[in-house]
């Protein structure tokens, strides 16, 4: 690995050690509390974030580095080009963690460093949610590759990411979403090809009919930062898509999941987010052990 730009730049492989390492940092962290030692990362961020930027300081903390925030909203773009962000940042930091609205101004700054570049959220993908989320079902409902995971509602960056992890994990994934808010084609078709190879099966629905029993149920918000849609629109497609207690049962779901900030009341009620069927503090506390393996990995390779 020299960068992490999207979930379906990993190999099947890849993925299984992240994992694992992941689990193993998680347990024994004081044997990695120097391996960042003397590395210092940008966090270079387009958008606001909570677990995201929380989690890469604390986390490059506790591996020994230094980390930097930059607010990127007015660095990049009308001041400076991405490129030449990239190559200054790398010209004194040892990787760059970009938050961004497009993936293009990600693929710029990646292609202007020659040090590792981390995918923390673009237009297209959100790797490191996929890998918390992925861990977290792992250490709660066990072999990914048995397990059906149903994700509800907009088939945005989250859902893409989860996609593409769900296809090399082998992990079944049910998509259910409204007419015009499903994934990008492209990237289906990419995530269902590699299914082919793993075993899993990838599909899309807009009818809750034709869901099939799940082990978990994922969702998001219906609005996502950047987005220019119409509100009152959005609100009347998605209002059956809720998830509810009774959805749940329907689909005999022990666990529910969300990348959070969440609306109580609007995609999730807060009986199901608020009980103890819900994950998603355990997400958002292994977003901190998924990136330090993915930090861990990429200085590896760098030293290779």
């Amino acid at each position: 690995m020299q960068d992490l730009l999207a979930m379906r730049d990993l190999s099947s492989a890849q993925l299984n050690h992240i994992l694992d390492l992941a689990q193993t940092i998680k347990k024994q962290p004081s044997d990695w509390q120097n391996h960042l030692q003397g590395k210092s990362v940008a966090l270079v961020f387009e958008k606001p974030s909570l677990r995201t930027r929380a989690s890469f300081a604390a986390g490059i903390h506790r591996l020994g580095g230094h980390s930097i925030y930059l607010d990127a909203g007015n660095l990049m773009g009308s001041r400076e080009p991405a490129s030449d962000v990239g190559a200054n940042l790398a010209l004194w930091h040892d990787a760059i963690v970009a938050r961004v609205f497009s993936q293009a101004t990600l693929d710029e700054l990646a292609a202007a460093s020659d040090k590792p570049v981390i995918n923390a959220l673009s237009d297209l993908c959100h790797p490191c949610q996929a890998l918390a989320d992925l861990l977290t079902l792992t250490e709660h409902a066990g072999d990914l590759g048995k397990l059906t995971l149903t994700y509800v509602g907009d088939g945005n960056n989250v859902c893409q990411a989860l996609m593409a992890g769900a296809a090399l994990a082998g992990m079944n994934l049910q998509i259910i979403a409204p007419q015009g808010y499903g994934p990008d084609a492209d990237l289906l078709a990419d995530a269902q090809q590699v299914a082919q190879r793993s075993g899993a099966v990838i599909s899309v629905h807009h009818d809750f009919s034709e869901l099939d029993q799940s082990d978990a149920i994922y969702t998001d918000t219906w609005f996502s930062m950047g987005q220019e849609r119409d509100s009152n629109q959005v609100m009347h497609d998605f209002a059956p898509y809720q998830v509810n207690q009774d959805l749940m049962k329907q689909l005999g779901a022990k666990y529910f999941m969300h990348c959070l900030p969440a609306y109580r009341g609007r995609e999730v009620t807060a009986e199901v987010i608020d009980g103890p069927q819900s994950l998603v503090l355990h997400q958002a506390e292994n977003r901190l052990h998924a990136q330090n393996a993915v930090l861990v990995e990429l200085f590896s390779g760098a030293h290779a």
